[in-house]
């Protein structure tokens, strides 16, 4: 019998079910059972039970949870404004790479074909949300560009999703620099 869990509120052992669960969904994919949960969080089995009514529901939570923007808004915040503009865009494309990748993953361990609530209020204000944090690492360099930040942050984005999804790169995934050194160049008004 494991030890006894510490207290914790409701919302607490939610939270850190949704946690638990979320990483053992991309070990074992929507097979995971709640006595793998269980053991994981350190509780015993019915205490899931005693904030989610079902597995179902406790799955699907955290699969919403791996979809929020939080922490993604927040590692592009961290890159840093005073950093040449190729560096800024090398980082801002490695941030989303991973993002991309650990969700594509996800999507396939859970037989998942598009994210949940992808046209809903949420999806759009957070994707409005990192698109304009986007153009914010473009700032005063914008002059150097053919086209409008948007756009470039639009392409960006787009070759980013693009060369990070193995099926889409035929398995030949894009690195950072590749990206970035493919759009910034091929946009800039100094050419290569």
């Amino acid at each position: 019998m494991p030890p006894r869990a510490r207290p914790m509120s409701p919302e607490d052992r939610r939270t850190s079910l949704v946690d638990v669960t979320l990483r053992l969904l991309r070990e074992h994919g929507r097979e995971v059972t709640t006595r793998q949960i269980a053991e994981a969080a350190g509780i015993a089995e019915g205490t899931i039970f005693r904030v989610f009514a079902t597995k179902d529901e406790l799955v699907e939570a955290a699969i919403s949870r791996a979809f929020e923007p939080g922490a993604l808004v927040e590692r592009i915040r961290e890159i840093e404004a005073e950093l040449p503009l190729e560096d800024r865009l090398v980082r801002l494309v490695g941030v989303l790479q991973q993002r991309y990748r650990a969700t594509f993953y996800l999507m396939r361990r859970v037989g998942m074909l598009r994210p949940p609530d992808h046209d809903g209020e949420l999806a759009r204000s957070a994707r409005a949300e990192i698109h304009a944090l986007m153009v914010g690492l473009i700032g005063p360099d914008a002059g150097r560009l053919t086209v409008d930040p948007d756009d470039f942050c639009h392409r960006l984005r787009l070759l980013t999703f693009a060369g990070s999804h193995p099926q889409i790169s035929d398995g030949h995934l894009l690195s950072p620099e590749q990206v970035v050194g493919t759009v910034l160049h091929g946009l800039s008004k100094e050419g290569r």
